[in-house]
């Protein structure tokens, strides 16, 4: 079965990890996503380790599934291909800063009046407007700047980085959103669009209750190290023999806690009878449940906890992730095979639709793998024309 967007094109300008990770999703999703690369050079992120036969394992795991194709854009004919394929294509994405594409003619004001139906995604690290449009950025730049890490670590200690690129990856993650949601509007008027994604922007926009605890209080929310800042007991305790999470989201989960641990007295404590009382009184019933938690190892607690229906989970370590029975089942870890790294494992696709499933079918291409199939195929040039290109650091 093809997936749900079988049938769309993509040209991809993107490099590294916000832009590739959009390309992604849409390219698991069915989507035809041809990835347009410096010729000699290509996307940065081929240089990023780790490596497996001077292969880049990043670069595999954001860009499976693409075709490759050298094109050199400053080239007049390499500009004049490129907008052969604009000319067949739904989606153009890039991640350059603001200008970049102008500077070359290509930008969206630039190519809209020939292409009205195009829909042109730029992801960016401020977006194309504001005071800090032409700024360069990268995750931990907005991960700072959006706030994020002065609500991450423990209290009173320096500022921890998140340890995902979370900063990229929501960026790429409302890019893939405003493209499809351009396309459903394409397929209802004929008409295209820019979307214009900003790496702050979607930082701000998942700092949920951070801000709003803010507009409320009028203080700026400080790190809380394992717990959550609104509910009690939602956080990670230290058990026997490591780490086990435990999320008691009401008064009904507390009093089935209490009386499983046998301490019915704290279900009416006049400091713990509610969530608000309980996160007011933090301090106080956190070193009594640290004491009862490390009496039981993480497999006792989650046997336990599961058994009387109080959410909990342990601190897997991301060995213990890859071979978790559950990722597996969902089959959110993948087999690709590629010429030069041969079997390479990386994570699969969360979105499971019934009828039209998305696949990860092909790994990531070798850099300019495509050139010659989809300029001879899409374009109809002829092979000798191809090769001379190529000669002349056109392609």
């Amino acid at each position: 079965m093809a997936g749900p967007l079988q049938g769309i094109r993509v040209l991809d300008l993107t490099r590294i990890l916000a832009g590739p990770y959009a390309t992604m999703v849409l390219g698991d999703l069915g989507a035809e996503v041809i990835k347009i690369e410096q010729p000699g050079a290509g996307d940065e992120a081929r240089g990023f380790g780790p490596f497996k036969n001077d292969f880049s394992l990043y670069f595999m795991s954001i860009n499976r599934g693409k075709k490759s194709v050298t094109l050199n854009l400053k080239d007049p004919r390499g500009k004049a291909i490129f907008l052969d394929l604009v000319k067949q294509s739904d989606v153009l994405v890039e991640n350059f800063r603001p200008g970049t594409m102008k500077k070359l003619g290509l930008d969206y004001e630039s190519l809209k009046a020939h292409y009205p139906s195009l829909l042109y995604a730029a992801c960016s690290g401020f977006g194309q407007t504001g005071p800090y449009a032409t700024r360069g950025a990268y995750d931990m730049i907005i991960q700072g700047m959006g706030g994020l890490l002065s609500i991450t670590g423990e209290p009173d200690r320096p500022p921890v980085r998140v340890g995902t690129s979370i900063g990229d990856i929501t960026a790429a993650l409302f890019t893939t959103i405003g493209i499809l949601s351009a396309l459903r509007h394409r397929d209802q008027t004929g008409e295209g669009q820019l979307i214009d994604v900003g790496m702050l922007d979607c930082q701000v926009a998942i700092l949920e209750n951070a801000m709003v605890r803010y507009f409320s209080t009028g203080e700026a929310p400080r790190p809380l190290g394992r717990r959550h800042p609104t509910i009690t007991p939602f956080e990670v305790f230290e058990s026997a023999d490591g780490y086990v999470v435990i999320a008691i989201g009401n008064n009904e989960l507390w009093r089935k806690f209490c009386e499983h641990v046998n301490r019915p007295e704290l279900i009416d404590d006049e400091r713990f009878s509610t969530n608000a009382l309980r996160t007011d009184h933090h301090d106080e019933l956190f070193p009594i449940l640290a004491e009862m938690m490390g009496q039981r190892t993480t497999e006792q607690w989650i046997a336990a906890l599961e058994g009387i229906g109080v959410p909990c989970g342990p601190v897997n370590t991301i060995d213990q992730v890859a071979n978790d029975p559950q990722v597996l089942a969902r089959e959110m870890i993948v087999d690709v095979e590629h010429d030069r790294t041969g079997p390479v494992q990386i994570p699969g696709i969360p979105i499971k639709l019934s009828e039209t499933p998305g696949r990860v079918d092909a790994p990531a291409p070798n850099l300019g793998e495509h050139t010659v199939e989809v300029l001879t195929d899409l374009l109809g040039l002829r092979h000798d024309a191809v090769d001379l290109l190529k000669q002349e650091g056109v392609v």
